[in-house]
């Protein structure tokens, strides 16, 4: 099969059946597609952007601005000891658990591009610095969708704990070219405060878009795979498959939903069924992101010469630790009875005030700049001082 694939008409073959298939659900069903592309764009209105814009933002001008090279060489034994990296690459670690998918990654991907890490480190930050934001796990997910915000703190410790487990085996990735690697690395000039405000806000949006893009398109699509009876009838035959396991085909669908898009899955695990079960099952999406954030990711690489395999596998070993993770403290940690959740209370994600979640990403994305400036300022007069000891 993997031979048949890898033959360039087969795989031009699937992809003309695959959009004839698409423009015929479009045909037969325009208006339920229109309603979810409404759907995808109030989502992108109301949480994509004012969620991660100002984190973008934030990315680009630790950059630019060379703080990622002041935080460096604060955190380089840590970096080097732990992850094999550089002290650059805490930038990228740091911003992809504060602004969620793909902040950490678009990060990691500036970097090696502006020089600041080797092609290999940034092999290695893919694999783990692409997470989920605090906000969407605690306020989301856990009291959104379980209704718990002891649910949201688990899964958040789970998911901060299988991403740092993934960055440690990764370690282990090419670790003979660390070396060679670290010795060639170049570095990159600071720019005014100007160009790179006004480079980073046009970057940032652009890159908001794309995502913006992508999420109504998934949106989209997963709809019609509903409407058009091809996401049930895959679902069944999954489930006849995972029968003897005691998996059904509502747990199977929520896994389908989920490998396509994560907000979409994670919201389907509100219904019924055992909280452990769904705890479970939202890790493991949470840690895999979905088809729809590995695009995202993947429209950021190209051009870039790295390879999406690492970042692949390192997702999926994420998902996995992530729920072997959950499924073990939800047995040390109590989590109470969890009540119903009303209908329609957080089950639309695009129901977030716009206002609030613009408030408190800017917020937090503003603290993150002053910390990396305070390091920078603090970086610098130490290195000053060092210099003046040197001359008397």
């Amino acid at each position: 099969m993997a031979g048949l694939l890898s033959r360039a008409w087969v795989r031009e073959l699937l992809l003309g059946v695959g959009l004839l298939c698409g423009a015929a659900a479009l045909l037969c069903y325009p208006q339920e597609a229109m309603e979810a592309a409404r759907s995808g764009l109030a989502l992108c209105g109301n949480v994509i952007i004012p969620s991660l814009f100002p984190f973008f933002v934030l990315s680009a001008l630790v950059v630019e601005l060379g703080l990622a090279g002041a935080l460096g060489r604060l955190l380089e034994p840590l970096m080097e000891r732990l992850f094999r990296v550089s002290g650059s690459c805490a930038s990228a670690v740091a911003l992809g658990f504060l602004g969620g998918y793909p902040v950490g990654a678009r990060t990691a991907i500036e970097l090696y591009r502006k020089g600041m890490c080797s092609k290999t480190e940034a092999q290695r930050l893919l694999a783990f610095c692409n997470n989920s934001g605090p906000a969407f796990i605690l306020g989301v997910v856990g009291t959104g969708v379980f209704a718990s915000s002891r649910a949201g703190l688990l899964l958040y410790l789970a998911h901060a704990a299988a991403s740092v487990c993934v960055g440690l085996l990764f370690r282990f990735y090419r670790g003979e070219e660390r070396r060679a690697a670290g010795r060639s690395r170049t570095q990159v000039e600071a720019k005014r405060f100007s160009a790179a405000f006004t480079g980073a806000v046009g970057s940032g949006l652009t890159s908001v878009l794309n995502i913006c893009a992508f999420v109504v398109l998934f949106t989209v699509i997963i709809r019609l795979l509903v409407l058009s009876g091809v996401l049930p009838v895959l679902s069944g035959a999954v489930g006849l498959l995972l029968a003897p396991l005691g998996v059904d085909q509502v747990w199977v669908q929520r896994l389908l939903t989920g490998l396509l898009e994560v907000s979409t899955g994670v919201s389907a695990l509100a219904g019924e069924g055992a909280l452990s079960g769904r705890l479970t099952l939202a890790a493991f999406l949470l840690g895999w992101a979905g088809l729809s954030v590995h695009c995202q990711v993947l429209s950021f690489l190209g051009g870039s010469g790295l390879s999406p395999r690492t970042y692949l596998v390192g997702k999926f070993l994420h998902g996995l630790l992530a729920a072997l993770f959950t499924a073990g403290l939800s047995r040390v940690l109590p989590l109470g009875s969890v009540p119903a959740i009303l209908a329609g209370q957080v089950a639309d994600l695009a129901s977030v005030d716009f206002q609030t979640a613009l408030t408190w990403s800017t917020v937090w994305a503003w603290l993150a700049f002053l910390l990396f400036l305070g390091v920078a300022l603090w970086t610098g007069g130490k290195k000053s001082g060092h210099r003046a000891e040197r001359v008397i």
